[in-house]
Protein backbone atom coordinates (compact mmCIF):
# COMPACT_ATOMS: atom_id res chain seq x y z
CA UNK A 1 0.00 0.00 0.00
CA UNK A 2 2.55 2.37 0.93
CA UNK A 3 4.52 1.32 -2.49
CA UNK A 4 1.15 2.74 -4.35
CA UNK A 5 0.76 5.78 -2.60
CA UNK A 6 4.67 6.28 -3.18
CA UNK A 7 3.86 6.12 -6.75
CA UNK A 8 0.58 7.94 -6.93
CA UNK A 9 2.16 10.82 -5.52
CA UNK A 10 5.29 11.14 -7.67
CA UNK A 11 3.05 10.96 -10.56
CA UNK A 12 1.90 14.44 -9.23
CA UNK A 13 5.57 15.95 -8.89
CA UNK A 14 6.97 17.93 -11.78
CA UNK A 15 10.20 19.50 -10.70
CA UNK A 16 11.67 22.01 -12.90
CA UNK A 17 14.23 24.69 -13.49
CA UNK A 18 13.53 27.67 -15.46
CA UNK A 19 17.29 28.78 -17.83
CA UNK A 20 17.84 32.00 -19.85
CA UNK A 21 20.56 34.51 -20.49
CA UNK A 22 20.17 37.30 -18.78
CA UNK A 23 17.41 40.05 -19.32
CA UNK A 24 15.19 37.57 -21.11
CA UNK A 25 12.73 37.04 -18.70
CA UNK A 26 12.74 34.08 -16.83
CA UNK A 27 11.99 36.06 -13.28
CA UNK A 28 9.54 37.40 -14.54
CA UNK A 29 7.93 34.17 -16.13
CA UNK A 30 8.72 32.36 -12.70
CA UNK A 31 6.27 35.31 -10.96
CA UNK A 32 3.45 35.09 -13.73
CA UNK A 33 3.39 31.37 -12.99
CA UNK A 34 2.52 31.72 -9.53
CA UNK A 35 -0.34 33.76 -10.50
CA UNK A 36 -1.80 31.68 -12.55
CA UNK A 37 -1.25 29.16 -10.03
CA UNK A 38 -3.58 31.21 -7.50
CA UNK A 39 -0.57 31.53 -5.56
CA UNK A 40 -0.39 35.49 -5.82
CA UNK A 41 -3.49 37.50 -6.49
CA UNK A 42 -1.28 40.35 -8.17
CA UNK A 43 1.71 39.99 -9.76
CA UNK A 44 5.32 41.90 -8.25
CA UNK A 45 8.11 42.78 -10.91
CA UNK A 46 11.50 42.01 -11.25
CA UNK A 47 12.38 46.01 -11.11
CA UNK A 48 9.84 47.15 -8.66
CA UNK A 49 9.09 50.91 -8.56
CA UNK A 50 9.34 52.50 -5.22
CA UNK A 51 6.36 50.94 -2.92
CA UNK A 52 5.58 48.38 -5.71
CA UNK A 53 6.00 44.36 -5.12
CA UNK A 54 9.35 42.52 -5.71
CA UNK A 55 9.21 38.97 -7.95
CA UNK A 56 9.34 36.75 -4.98
CA UNK A 57 11.80 34.62 -6.60
CA UNK A 58 14.29 37.44 -6.24
CA UNK A 59 14.20 37.65 -2.17
CA UNK A 60 17.80 39.07 -1.66
CA UNK A 61 18.41 42.84 -1.44
CA UNK A 62 21.08 43.12 -3.83
CA UNK A 63 18.73 41.12 -6.00
CA UNK A 64 16.04 43.37 -6.24
CA UNK A 65 18.31 46.21 -6.13
CA UNK A 66 20.52 45.60 -9.15
CA UNK A 67 17.15 44.03 -11.21
CA UNK A 68 18.93 40.42 -11.41
CA UNK A 69 18.59 36.62 -9.84
CA UNK A 70 21.82 36.22 -8.06
CA UNK A 71 20.91 32.59 -6.20
CA UNK A 72 18.39 29.82 -7.45
CA UNK A 73 15.23 30.12 -5.87
CA UNK A 74 12.82 27.30 -4.43
CA UNK A 75 9.88 27.58 -4.82
CA UNK A 76 7.01 25.09 -4.06
CA UNK A 77 3.29 25.08 -5.20
CA UNK A 78 0.00 23.40 -6.44
CA UNK A 79 -1.48 23.57 -9.82
CA UNK A 80 -4.51 21.85 -11.00
CA UNK A 81 -3.59 18.61 -8.39
CA UNK A 82 -0.01 18.82 -8.74
CA UNK A 83 2.67 19.78 -6.99
CA UNK A 84 5.05 22.10 -8.81
CA UNK A 85 8.80 22.27 -7.73
CA UNK A 86 9.83 25.72 -9.35
CA UNK A 87 13.51 26.60 -9.75
CA UNK A 88 14.63 29.42 -10.68
CA UNK A 89 17.93 29.97 -11.59
CA UNK A 90 20.51 33.20 -12.38
CA UNK A 91 21.12 34.03 -16.18
CA UNK A 92 24.01 35.80 -15.42
CA UNK A 93 27.23 33.89 -16.04
CA UNK A 94 29.18 34.86 -13.08
CA UNK A 95 26.51 32.43 -11.36
CA UNK A 96 26.77 29.40 -13.52
CA UNK A 97 27.98 27.38 -11.11
CA UNK A 98 24.35 27.60 -8.82
CA UNK A 99 22.56 27.25 -12.53
CA UNK A 100 24.51 23.84 -12.65
CA UNK A 101 23.82 22.25 -9.29
CA UNK A 102 20.19 23.16 -9.92
CA UNK A 103 20.21 21.48 -13.17
CA UNK A 104 21.61 18.25 -11.15
CA UNK A 105 18.30 17.77 -9.19
CA UNK A 106 15.46 18.62 -11.66
CA UNK A 107 13.63 16.78 -14.19
CA UNK A 108 12.80 18.93 -17.17
CA UNK A 109 13.90 22.80 -18.35
CA UNK A 110 12.20 25.72 -19.49
CA UNK A 111 14.70 27.62 -22.03
CA UNK A 112 13.47 30.84 -22.23
CA UNK A 113 14.75 33.20 -24.96
CA UNK A 114 14.10 36.92 -26.32
CA UNK A 115 12.14 36.94 -28.88
CA UNK A 116 14.04 39.48 -30.65
CA UNK A 117 17.57 38.12 -29.66
CA UNK A 118 17.26 34.06 -30.26
CA UNK A 119 19.72 31.72 -28.87
CA UNK A 120 22.27 33.65 -26.55
CA UNK A 121 25.98 32.99 -25.17
CA UNK A 122 24.71 31.78 -21.83
CA UNK A 123 21.54 30.13 -22.83
CA UNK A 124 23.56 27.81 -25.41
CA UNK A 125 26.04 27.01 -22.30
CA UNK A 126 23.21 26.00 -20.38
CA UNK A 127 21.50 23.98 -23.16
CA UNK A 128 24.34 21.88 -23.47
CA UNK A 129 24.15 21.03 -19.79
CA UNK A 130 20.73 19.96 -20.08
CA UNK A 131 21.95 18.12 -23.40
CA UNK A 132 24.20 16.26 -21.62
CA UNK A 133 21.76 14.82 -18.86
CA UNK A 134 19.52 13.97 -21.70
CA UNK A 135 17.07 16.57 -19.89
CA UNK A 136 13.46 17.16 -21.43
CA UNK A 137 13.51 20.87 -22.54
CA UNK A 138 10.55 23.27 -23.46
CA UNK A 139 10.83 26.23 -25.36
CA UNK A 140 9.33 29.55 -24.25
CA UNK A 141 9.93 32.48 -26.70
CA UNK A 142 9.26 35.47 -24.57
CA UNK A 143 8.54 39.00 -25.05
CA UNK A 144 6.67 39.01 -28.03
CA UNK A 145 4.97 41.88 -27.42
CA UNK A 146 7.75 43.89 -28.63
CA UNK A 147 9.68 43.87 -32.14
CA UNK A 148 10.88 40.15 -32.80
CA UNK A 149 12.14 37.84 -35.14
CA UNK A 150 10.35 36.25 -37.47
CA UNK A 151 9.07 32.66 -36.04
CA UNK A 152 10.44 30.21 -38.70
CA UNK A 153 13.55 32.02 -38.40
CA UNK A 154 13.85 31.47 -34.81
CA UNK A 155 13.20 27.87 -35.42
CA UNK A 156 15.72 27.61 -37.96
CA UNK A 157 18.40 29.17 -35.46
CA UNK A 158 17.72 26.88 -32.66
CA UNK A 159 17.88 24.30 -34.67
CA UNK A 160 21.06 25.44 -35.87
CA UNK A 161 22.74 26.34 -32.23
CA UNK A 162 21.87 23.68 -30.55
CA UNK A 163 20.48 20.34 -33.03
CA UNK A 164 17.21 19.93 -31.51
CA UNK A 165 14.11 20.16 -33.59
CA UNK A 166 11.62 22.24 -32.06
CA UNK A 167 7.94 21.56 -32.21
CA UNK A 168 5.73 23.91 -31.73
CA UNK A 169 2.77 23.98 -29.81
CA UNK A 170 1.23 27.41 -29.56
CA UNK A 171 2.31 29.46 -32.76
CA UNK A 172 1.74 33.56 -32.55
CA UNK A 173 -0.93 35.65 -34.39
CA UNK A 174 0.50 38.67 -35.72
CA UNK A 175 4.48 39.83 -36.04
CA UNK A 176 6.29 41.04 -32.84
CA UNK A 177 5.03 43.91 -31.40
CA UNK A 178 1.43 43.18 -32.60
CA UNK A 179 0.90 39.64 -30.80
CA UNK A 180 -2.86 39.01 -30.69
CA UNK A 181 -3.35 35.72 -29.25
CA UNK A 182 -1.70 32.46 -30.81
CA UNK A 183 -3.05 29.58 -32.23
CA UNK A 184 -3.13 26.16 -30.06
CA UNK A 185 -1.88 23.11 -32.35
CA UNK A 186 -3.17 20.75 -30.03
CA UNK A 187 -6.69 22.17 -29.30
CA UNK A 188 -6.96 23.95 -33.28
CA UNK A 189 -8.35 26.98 -31.30
CA UNK A 190 -7.27 30.60 -31.78
CA UNK A 191 -6.82 32.67 -28.22
CA UNK A 192 -7.02 36.09 -28.54
CA UNK A 193 -5.89 37.83 -25.92
CA UNK A 194 -6.61 40.98 -23.43
CA UNK A 195 -4.04 43.47 -21.98
CA UNK A 196 -3.98 43.96 -18.81
CA UNK A 197 -3.00 46.78 -16.63
CA UNK A 198 0.68 46.20 -16.20
CA UNK A 199 0.48 42.53 -16.13
CA UNK A 200 -0.75 42.61 -13.00
CA UNK A 201 -3.44 40.52 -13.20
CA UNK A 202 -4.25 36.77 -15.10
CA UNK A 203 -4.94 38.46 -19.20
CA UNK A 204 -8.97 37.29 -20.35
CA UNK A 205 -8.26 34.61 -23.26
CA UNK A 206 -11.37 34.32 -25.58
CA UNK A 207 -10.69 31.36 -27.32
CA UNK A 208 -12.45 30.71 -31.11
CA UNK A 209 -12.49 27.41 -32.95
CA UNK A 210 -9.51 27.75 -36.12
CA UNK A 211 -12.16 27.05 -38.86
CA UNK A 212 -14.30 29.30 -37.33
CA UNK A 213 -12.14 32.26 -37.26
CA UNK A 214 -11.76 33.11 -40.86
CA UNK A 215 -12.56 36.78 -40.57
CA UNK A 216 -9.57 37.37 -37.35
CA UNK A 217 -7.74 39.21 -40.71
CA UNK A 218 -4.15 39.57 -42.08
CA UNK A 219 -2.25 38.29 -39.10
CA UNK A 220 -4.63 35.06 -38.39
CA UNK A 221 -4.33 34.10 -41.61
CA UNK A 222 -0.63 34.38 -42.37
CA UNK A 223 -0.37 32.83 -39.11
CA UNK A 224 -2.96 29.94 -40.01
CA UNK A 225 -1.05 29.29 -43.38
CA UNK A 226 2.10 29.05 -41.24
CA UNK A 227 0.72 26.41 -39.31
CA UNK A 228 -0.02 24.41 -42.01
CA UNK A 229 3.53 24.45 -43.19
CA UNK A 230 4.27 23.27 -39.75
CA UNK A 231 2.03 20.44 -40.27
CA UNK A 232 3.46 19.53 -43.64
CA UNK A 233 7.27 19.52 -42.68
CA UNK A 234 6.50 17.31 -39.59
CA UNK A 235 7.41 20.08 -36.55
CA UNK A 236 4.79 18.32 -34.68
CA UNK A 237 5.07 17.01 -30.93
CA UNK A 238 6.44 13.52 -30.52
CA UNK A 239 6.71 12.50 -26.57
CA UNK A 240 9.25 9.87 -26.75
CA UNK A 241 11.88 12.27 -28.50
CA UNK A 242 10.84 14.70 -26.20
CA UNK A 243 11.74 13.26 -23.30
CA UNK A 244 14.68 11.58 -24.73
CA UNK A 245 15.83 15.62 -25.40
CA UNK A 246 15.66 15.60 -29.26
CA UNK A 247 13.08 17.58 -29.98
CA UNK A 248 11.49 20.45 -27.45
CA UNK A 249 8.05 21.85 -27.59
CA UNK A 250 7.91 25.89 -28.43
CA UNK A 251 5.50 28.18 -26.89
CA UNK A 252 5.33 31.78 -27.66
CA UNK A 253 4.70 34.68 -25.61
CA UNK A 254 5.20 37.66 -23.48
CA UNK A 255 5.47 37.06 -19.46
CA UNK A 256 5.45 40.78 -18.45
CA UNK A 257 1.94 40.61 -20.15
CA UNK A 258 0.94 37.31 -19.58
CA UNK A 259 0.18 36.57 -22.80
CA UNK A 260 0.63 32.35 -23.53
CA UNK A 261 1.84 31.64 -19.45
CA UNK A 262 -0.79 29.87 -19.00
CA UNK A 263 -0.47 27.55 -21.92
CA UNK A 264 3.12 27.14 -21.03
CA UNK A 265 2.66 26.07 -17.23
CA UNK A 266 -0.33 23.57 -18.34
CA UNK A 267 2.04 22.31 -20.86
CA UNK A 268 4.39 21.71 -17.77
CA UNK A 269 1.85 19.96 -16.25
CA UNK A 270 1.05 17.50 -19.42
CA UNK A 271 4.25 16.96 -21.30
CA UNK A 272 7.14 17.12 -18.80
CA UNK A 273 7.90 14.00 -16.87
CA UNK A 274 7.61 12.97 -13.48
CA UNK A 275 10.36 12.32 -11.08
CA UNK A 276 11.90 8.36 -12.02
CA UNK A 277 15.02 6.19 -10.81
CA UNK A 278 17.51 7.58 -10.06
CA UNK A 279 21.18 6.51 -10.92
CA UNK A 280 23.83 6.52 -7.73
CA UNK A 281 27.49 5.94 -7.87
CA UNK A 282 29.26 2.81 -9.37
CA UNK A 283 26.04 1.74 -11.27
CA UNK A 284 23.28 1.57 -8.31
CA UNK A 285 19.86 2.65 -9.07
CA UNK A 286 17.41 4.08 -6.58
CA UNK A 287 13.62 3.61 -7.41
CA UNK A 288 11.31 5.78 -6.68
CA UNK A 289 9.32 3.19 -4.45
CA UNK A 290 12.60 2.36 -2.50
CA UNK A 291 13.63 3.20 0.74
CA UNK A 292 13.91 7.17 1.19
CA UNK A 293 17.21 8.83 -0.47
CA UNK A 294 18.40 12.29 -1.07
CA UNK A 295 20.94 14.89 -1.93
CA UNK A 296 21.94 17.94 -1.05
CA UNK A 297 22.25 20.29 -4.01
CA UNK A 298 22.07 23.98 -2.63
CA UNK A 299 22.88 25.47 0.94
CA UNK A 300 21.93 29.08 1.94
CA UNK A 301 22.20 31.10 5.09
CA UNK A 302 20.46 34.40 5.81
CA UNK A 303 17.31 34.17 3.96
CA UNK A 304 15.59 34.75 7.11
CA UNK A 305 17.14 38.26 8.48
CA UNK A 306 15.67 37.67 11.64
CA UNK A 307 16.66 34.21 12.47
CA UNK A 308 20.38 33.89 10.87
CA UNK A 309 19.81 30.57 10.21
CA UNK A 310 21.11 28.06 7.79
CA UNK A 311 19.09 26.00 4.93
CA UNK A 312 20.35 22.92 3.24
CA UNK A 313 18.14 22.06 -0.02
CA UNK A 314 17.87 18.42 -0.60
CA UNK A 315 15.95 16.71 -3.96
CA UNK A 316 13.96 13.90 -2.64
CA UNK A 317 14.84 10.91 -5.33
CA UNK A 318 13.03 7.86 -3.86
CA UNK A 319 10.94 6.51 -0.86
CA UNK A 320 8.66 8.29 1.39
CA UNK A 321 9.94 11.42 3.90
CA UNK A 322 8.35 11.83 7.01
CA UNK A 323 9.82 15.34 9.20
CA UNK A 324 11.91 14.10 12.27
CA UNK A 325 12.67 10.61 10.38
CA UNK A 326 16.47 9.24 11.24
CA UNK A 327 18.45 8.39 7.63
CA UNK A 328 22.18 7.96 7.44
CA UNK A 329 24.66 11.01 6.50
CA UNK A 330 26.33 8.97 4.19
CA UNK A 331 29.51 10.91 3.79
CA UNK A 332 30.42 10.73 7.74
CA UNK A 333 28.78 7.97 8.39
CA UNK A 334 26.31 8.45 11.18
CA UNK A 335 23.01 8.90 12.07
CA UNK A 336 21.20 12.36 10.76
CA UNK A 337 18.09 13.71 12.14
CA UNK A 338 15.81 15.52 9.91
CA UNK A 339 12.99 17.31 12.49
CA UNK A 340 13.92 20.72 11.09
CA UNK A 341 11.73 20.57 7.65
CA UNK A 342 10.40 22.94 5.60
CA UNK A 343 8.57 23.69 2.24
CA UNK A 344 10.28 26.35 0.68
CA UNK A 345 8.36 29.39 -1.28
CA UNK A 346 11.32 32.23 -2.27
CA UNK A 347 12.54 32.99 0.92
CA UNK A 348 9.31 31.92 2.98
CA UNK A 349 8.67 28.48 4.44
CA UNK A 350 6.60 26.51 6.39
CA UNK A 351 7.05 23.06 8.15
CA UNK A 352 6.28 20.61 6.26
CA UNK A 353 5.42 16.66 7.49
CA UNK A 354 6.28 14.47 4.79
CA UNK A 355 7.80 14.65 0.96
CA UNK A 356 7.62 12.34 -2.05
CA UNK A 357 10.28 11.79 -4.85
CA UNK A 358 10.87 15.00 -6.82
CA UNK A 359 10.31 17.24 -3.65
CA UNK A 360 12.97 19.77 -3.24
CA UNK A 361 12.51 20.51 0.86
CA UNK A 362 14.58 22.88 3.32
CA UNK A 363 16.14 21.46 6.48
CA UNK A 364 17.10 24.28 8.53
CA UNK A 365 19.88 24.66 10.75
CA UNK A 366 21.53 21.10 9.39
CA UNK A 367 25.25 22.18 9.87
CA UNK A 368 26.62 19.09 9.02
CA UNK A 369 25.29 19.26 5.52
CA UNK A 370 27.53 20.44 2.27
CA UNK A 371 27.04 20.49 -1.16
CA UNK A 372 26.55 16.81 -2.63
CA UNK A 373 25.89 15.14 0.41
CA UNK A 374 23.36 11.85 0.24
CA UNK A 375 21.01 10.93 2.99
CA UNK A 376 19.09 7.92 2.72
CA UNK A 377 17.48 5.38 4.70
CA UNK A 378 18.00 1.70 4.70
CA UNK A 379 20.40 0.12 2.09
CA UNK A 380 22.98 2.80 1.55
CA UNK A 381 23.71 4.63 -1.54
CA UNK A 382 26.21 8.12 -3.04
CA UNK A 383 24.84 9.50 -5.68
CA UNK A 384 26.83 11.48 -7.70
CA UNK A 385 28.93 14.50 -6.99
CA UNK A 386 27.86 17.91 -7.81
CA UNK A 387 29.69 19.36 -10.73
CA UNK A 388 32.33 22.23 -10.09
CA UNK A 389 33.52 24.84 -11.99
CA UNK A 390 37.44 25.56 -12.37
CA UNK A 391 37.63 29.33 -10.99
CA UNK A 392 38.92 31.98 -13.74
CA UNK A 393 39.88 34.95 -11.35
CA UNK A 394 41.50 35.19 -7.88
CA UNK A 395 41.42 37.97 -5.02
CA UNK A 396 42.57 37.39 -1.66
CA UNK A 397 40.09 38.80 0.75
CA UNK A 398 40.88 40.28 4.68
CA UNK A 399 38.60 42.06 7.26
CA UNK A 400 39.32 46.16 7.34
CA UNK A 401 39.08 45.88 11.01
CA UNK A 402 40.95 43.08 13.04
CA UNK A 403 38.37 42.78 15.93
CA UNK A 404 35.81 41.26 13.44
CA UNK A 405 38.12 38.64 12.22
CA UNK A 406 35.98 36.09 14.13
CA UNK A 407 32.78 37.31 11.57
CA UNK A 408 35.05 37.05 9.34
CA UNK A 409 35.83 34.00 9.37
CA UNK A 410 32.32 32.90 10.24
CA UNK A 411 31.34 34.50 7.22
CA UNK A 412 33.95 32.98 5.08
CA UNK A 413 33.18 29.57 5.87
CA UNK A 414 29.31 29.87 5.35
CA UNK A 415 29.95 31.75 1.87
CA UNK A 416 32.37 28.95 0.84
CA UNK A 417 29.84 26.03 1.94
CA UNK A 418 27.31 28.12 -0.17
CA UNK A 419 29.58 27.99 -3.45
CA UNK A 420 28.96 31.79 -3.58
CA UNK A 421 32.83 31.59 -4.02
CA UNK A 422 35.48 28.97 -3.88
CA UNK A 423 37.54 29.36 -0.93
CA UNK A 424 41.11 28.29 -0.92
CA UNK A 425 43.62 28.48 2.20
CA UNK A 426 47.09 27.72 2.81
CA UNK A 427 47.14 25.06 5.23
CA UNK A 428 50.07 25.37 6.37
CA UNK A 429 49.64 28.74 7.76
CA UNK A 430 45.62 29.34 8.56
CA UNK A 431 45.66 32.40 9.64
CA UNK A 432 46.91 34.13 6.16
CA UNK A 433 44.54 35.68 3.98
CA UNK A 434 42.82 33.08 2.10
CA UNK A 435 42.46 33.42 -1.53
CA UNK A 436 39.26 33.09 -3.50
CA UNK A 437 38.85 31.51 -6.53
CA UNK A 438 35.43 32.88 -9.00
CA UNK A 439 33.80 32.65 -12.52
CA UNK A 440 33.20 36.59 -12.48
CA UNK A 441 33.53 39.54 -11.38
CA UNK A 442 29.95 40.01 -9.50
CA UNK A 443 30.91 36.32 -7.43
CA UNK A 444 33.03 38.64 -5.85
CA UNK A 445 30.70 41.54 -5.67
CA UNK A 446 28.27 39.38 -3.81
CA UNK A 447 30.71 38.02 -1.33
CA UNK A 448 31.87 41.66 -0.13
CA UNK A 449 28.54 42.83 -0.05
CA UNK A 450 27.01 39.58 1.87
CA UNK A 451 29.95 39.89 4.32
CA UNK A 452 29.30 43.06 5.33
CA UNK A 453 25.02 42.97 5.59
CA UNK A 454 25.03 39.32 7.20
CA UNK A 455 28.18 38.95 9.25
CA UNK A 456 29.09 42.36 10.21
CA UNK A 457 32.61 42.14 8.42
CA UNK A 458 33.64 44.43 6.17
CA UNK A 459 36.15 43.27 3.56
CA UNK A 460 39.23 44.35 1.75
CA UNK A 461 39.86 42.29 -1.63
CA UNK A 462 42.45 42.25 -4.15
CA UNK A 463 43.74 40.56 -7.24
CA UNK A 464 46.64 38.13 -6.75
CA UNK A 465 48.85 37.32 -9.28
CA UNK A 466 47.77 33.70 -9.81
CA UNK A 467 45.62 33.14 -13.30
CA UNK A 468 45.05 29.44 -13.40
CA UNK A 469 44.21 26.50 -11.16
CA UNK A 470 44.68 22.63 -10.99
CA UNK A 471 43.63 19.90 -8.60
CA UNK A 472 46.30 17.85 -7.25
CA UNK A 473 47.52 15.28 -4.83
CA UNK A 474 50.08 15.42 -2.00
CA UNK A 475 52.73 14.25 -3.51
CA UNK A 476 52.98 16.70 -6.31
CA UNK A 477 51.87 19.61 -4.12
CA UNK A 478 55.14 18.75 -2.27
CA UNK A 479 57.21 19.52 -5.18
CA UNK A 480 54.94 22.14 -6.97
CA UNK A 481 55.88 23.95 -3.36
CA UNK A 482 59.50 24.31 -4.63
CA UNK A 483 58.91 25.79 -8.02
CA UNK A 484 58.84 29.11 -8.67
CA UNK A 485 55.51 31.19 -9.95
CA UNK A 486 53.40 28.63 -7.73
CA UNK A 487 51.69 27.95 -4.82
CA UNK A 488 49.44 25.40 -2.99
CA UNK A 489 46.28 25.75 -1.21
CA UNK A 490 43.94 23.63 -0.08
CA UNK A 491 39.64 24.27 -0.11
CA UNK A 492 37.44 23.49 2.70
CA UNK A 493 36.72 19.43 1.84
CA UNK A 494 40.67 19.24 1.87
CA UNK A 495 41.13 19.04 -1.96
CA UNK A 496 44.72 20.53 -2.90
CA UNK A 497 45.01 23.38 -5.49
CA UNK A 498 48.45 24.33 -7.37
CA UNK A 499 47.74 27.67 -8.49
CA UNK A 500 50.23 29.38 -11.19
CA UNK A 501 50.99 32.88 -11.70
CA UNK A 502 50.74 31.93 -16.15
CA UNK A 503 49.20 29.72 -18.09
CA UNK A 504 52.76 29.05 -19.99
CA UNK A 505 54.17 28.36 -16.78
CA UNK A 506 51.53 25.28 -16.35
CA UNK A 507 51.96 23.93 -19.65
CA UNK A 508 55.58 23.83 -19.01
CA UNK A 509 55.16 22.32 -16.14
CA UNK A 510 52.95 19.62 -17.19
CA UNK A 511 54.82 19.27 -19.91
CA UNK A 512 58.16 18.76 -18.22
CA UNK A 513 56.50 16.49 -15.55
CA UNK A 514 54.02 14.30 -16.92
CA UNK A 515 53.39 11.82 -14.03
CA UNK A 516 52.32 14.63 -12.04
CA UNK A 517 49.00 14.92 -10.58
CA UNK A 518 47.48 18.09 -12.01
CA UNK A 519 43.95 17.71 -12.63
CA UNK A 520 41.12 19.98 -14.39
CA UNK A 521 38.22 20.54 -12.32
CA UNK A 522 34.89 18.85 -13.84
CA UNK A 523 33.26 21.49 -15.64
CA UNK A 524 34.90 24.81 -16.81
CA UNK A 525 32.88 27.96 -17.27
CA UNK A 526 34.23 29.31 -21.06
Amino acid sequence: MQSKNIQEETKRRRTFAIISHPDAGKTTLTEKFLLYSGQLSEAGSVKAKKGGKSARSDWMAMEQDRGISIASTVLQFEYQSNIINLLDTPGHRDFSEDTYRVLAAVDAAIMVLDAAKGIEAQTLKLFEVCKARNMPILTFINKWDRPSLDPLELMDQIEDAIGVQTTPITWPVGPGGEFEGVINRNTDQFIRFTRTSRGATAAPEEPIAVDLAVDEGEHFNRAAEEVMLLDEIGATHDEELFLAGETSPMFFGSALTNFGVRHLLDAVVNLAPAPTSREGENGSVRKIDDQFSAFVFKVQANMDPSHRDRVAFMRINSGHFERGMQVTHQRLNKPFSTKFATSMFGSERDTVDEGYPGDVLGLVNANDLRIGDTLYAGEAITFPPIPRFEPELFWSARPTDVSKTKQFRKGLNQLDEEGVVQVLRDLDAPTASPVLGAVGQMQFEVFSHRLEHEFGAKVEMNPTSWVVARRTNEETANKIRELRGTRVLGSLDGTLFALFDSTGRLIRTTNDNPEWVLERVVETAG
